[in-house]
């Protein structure tokens, strides 16, 4: 089967075409056959096209909208320009796999869209304004262009999470908040911690329940994941993507009088003050000067930029605070585990990361480190550590594919 895995974005399309199906996903043989961006949608969009084996293709377009970004994709798919293998008319897609980023407590795993599904995402659009309705863009433009008869897949960042347990995902707020609201911790980037989590046990050799690791991600959102027994039994995101670890534009885990005293000092307005804390904040908030750590990187190494500096330190000893914790919610781990553009690619921060940690027998090998960059995947810990440390680079669109397609099917998740 070929499946277009769709990820829609406020104003982005992100998109793959994987070809995979249940025999090809038992032996790990699936193909990505071509993906790409769309950025800017509505207006002059930026687009970036690739055909794997091919050079990329940089274009620059007048876009109104969703619907006319994934048009675009679709009708580039078909042309005998794009050369994709197996894919010359639309009847060469399958299905179509969606990211979708908040299901509530409803979906707990992935499901075939239909007008129900479609109205319970929007159920949930308070809970992620900024992400359904764009999602749903997606959904409602690959419906209208491709057909009924090609089925359409919801795959959700907050599934995974589905696992907590009360003592995890509730707040100590009055209880009927939660009853009315449903206020609570739901935890975002499933997908990617499942991803690393079942490629562990690939590497590992393990079965799904004898999974015990910390997980990051680590990009220019972050986010860690208590995985216990293969499920998530905790992780550092809650209601919304702000809570948690430090990020590149989001400030992490705070004290929430701040708003009240910042909204009186300021003279700003709640919506401003939420605006600052999701987009001013983080790595570019401490540094005044970027959210990029390969910037900031740069700027501490080149000019001993103090702020610089600050901003890596602060950011570090949060994940460090995190594994502890986790450490101790979990009663030990086999592992932890780095993913996410910041975890696969910096040495330099993994290192600073783990520097310390000695005293729960984790420990880097430096040459390992170094050279595990750049999508390289293994081990990366020290020969003495018992709590090991791995880099596996995060592949989202593939389990998305794969769940796209046993979803079809009607076969059971294994992982």
């Amino acid at each position: 089967m070929n499946i277009l895995v769709l990820n829609c974005g406020s104003s982005s399309v992100k998109f793959q075409i994987i070809e995979t199906d249940l025999d090809l996903i038992e032996k790990n043989a699936d193909k990505r056959l071509a993906g790409g961006l769309i950025e800017r949608v509505v207006g002059q969009a930026l687009i970036t096209l690739e055909v794997e084996g091919q050079a990329k293709i940089r274009r620059a377009e007048p876009l109104r909208d969703h619907r006319d970004a994934i048009d675009y994709i679709l009708r580039w798919m078909i042309s005998p320009d794009s050369k994709i293998s197996n894919i010359n008319s639309l009847a060469g897609i399958h299905a179509v796999g969606h990211r979708v980023v908040h299901g509530g407590e409803k979906f707990t795993r992935s499901v075939m869209i239909d007008d129900a599904v479609i109205s319970q995402i929007e159920d949930s659009i308070e809970l992620a304004p900024l992400h359904n309705p764009a999602n749903l863009k997606g959904i409602h433009a690959a419906r209208e262009l491709l057909g009924p008869g090609v089925p359409q897949v919801a795959v959700f960042d907050t599934a995974f999470h589905s696992t907590m347990p009360e003592t995890s995902y509730l707040y100590a707020i009055p209880y009927q908040l939660y009853r009315r609201h449903r206020i609570r911790r739901y935890g975002f980037h499933g997908t990617s911690h499942r991803y690393v989590a079942y490629r562990y046990r690939q590497i590992m050799g393990l079965k799904r329940e004898e999974t015990n690791i910390i997980t990051l991600h680590l990009g220019n959102g972050c986010s860690a994941c208590a995985i216990k027994n293969g499920n998530s039994m905790d992780t550092s995101m809650g209601f919304t993507p702000l809570e948690g670890l430090v990020m590149g534009t989001r400030g992490g885990d705070m004290d929430p009088s701040l708003i009240e005293f910042i909204r009186n000092k300021e003279g700003m307005t709640v919506r401003e003050i939420d605006t600052m804390l999701n987009k001013q904040s983080g790595l570019l908030g401490v540094s005044g000067l970027t959210n990029d750590m390969r910037e900031l990187l740069d700027e501490e190494a080149e000019k001993q930029d103090r702020r610089a500096r600050l901003a890596i330190d602060i950011f570090c000893m949060r994940v460090k605070k995190y594994i502890g914790a986790y450490l101790a919610e979990m009663g030990g781990a086999d592992a932890v585990v780095f993913t996410g553009g910041i975890g696969e690619n910096s040495a330099a921060i993994r290192e600073r990361i783990c520097d310390g940690l000695e005293c729960i027998r984790l420990g880097l090998d430096k040459k390992k480190n170094s050279a595990t960059i750049n999508g390289k995947e293994g081990e990366i810990s020290s020969s003495g550590a018992t709590l090991k440390a791995l880099v596996i680079p995060t592949n989202e669109e593939l389990l998305i594919a794969r769940d796209t397609v046993r979803t079809v099917k009607n076969v059971p998740r294994r992982w």
